[in-house]
């Protein structure tokens, strides 16, 4: 019997995490589909422009002929939205493959060689780690200035230590391996064990973290758009929108608000579920 139970416990949560992969990844392909489709609507003249300021049609409410409404600059609300997954999508591509292309070459030379290198990387790696992620995002950002490069360096920078521990620690633990020292003494070169063995065999964590960090940096992205950081104010974009969208609210004016914030949390909802859907598929041994 408690065999039995055990094992509906199991199909019960390998089930659920197939549900939260299957959801994550709908969404998350869906805010793809409509960054990449955005633009050839525009061009086909079906969405209007978001940078179009549209002449006596301040704070529209939603409507055939602006699906999401207007908002007090004359933008229409519904270009805005769309085009602002764009931008969203633009940084979190920015920001991780940033954080990746640093922390996981780092974390495999540190935890291979170790010694003084170790400790040196250890100490650059710990000090950010310990630096709040967002205070970091917003300095960076005020002191590289408004843009999509820009903003991704400044959201990369907390991500960076994230990556090298998880890959240093398993390298650490991977190097001792006996297919690790057949390498060694078959003549393997170092730079070969790193990008061949080691590699291959540490990998298994990084579309998890990355997953969670994207959904991670849309935030910040919104965060830093709202406190006037983040993208040119022509570029359309969640967080700034939301920022001139504010005061509406008090006179009653729901739809300038109400539509950036949630695509940004579809959004982010979508790569959430994502990531906890991979972990449990991934890591079997994290369910409980």
């Amino acid at each position: 019997m408690n065999f039995l139970k055990l094992l509906r416990t199991s199909q019960r949560q390998a089930n659920l995490s197939s549900l939260l992969l299957q959801v994550g990844l709908f969404f998350t392909l869906a805010f793809i589909v409509i960054a990449l489709v955005s633009p050839l609507l525009q061009a086909w003249g079906i969405l209007q422009d978001p940078t179009d300021l549209l002449t006596n049609n301040l704070n529209e409410p939603p409507s055939f002929k602006h699906l999401f409404g207007t908002n007090i600059r004359s933008y229409d609300v519904f270009s805005r939205t769309l085009f602002g997954t764009a931008a969203a999508l633009q940084v979190v591509l920015g920001a991780t493959g940033l954080s990746i292309l640093l922390g996981v070459p780092l974390g495999l030379i540190s935890g291979y060689l170790g010694g003084k290198v170790d400790r040196l990387l250890l100490f650059v790696m710990d000090t950010l780690y310990t630096l709040p992620g967002l205070l970091l995002s917003v300095t960076l950002a005020f002191i590289l200035g408004r843009g999509i490069l820009n903003v991704a360096i400044a959201v990369s920078i907390s991500y960076i230590p994230q990556y090298f521990r998880v890959v240093r620690n398993q390298t650490s633990s991977v190097k001792t391996s006996l297919f690790i020292e057949a390498a060694k003494a078959l003549g393997a070169k170092p730079s070969r064990i790193l990008t061949r063995y080691l590699f291959l065999n540490v990998i298994q964590s990084i579309p998890v973290l990355f997953t969670l960090n994207a959904a991670d940096s849309v935030l910040v992205l919104g965060g830093l758009g709202f406190l006037g950081l983040g993208l040119p104010e022509e570029v359309p974009e969640w967080g700034h929108d939301l920022k001139e969208a504010l005061p509406d609210l008090s006179i009653g004016i729901w739809w300038t608000t109400f539509f950036p914030g949630l695509a940004l949390t579809l959004l982010v909802t979508g790569l959430s579920l994502l990531g906890e859907g991979l972990s449990e598929k991934l890591n079997p041994g994290n369910r409980k």
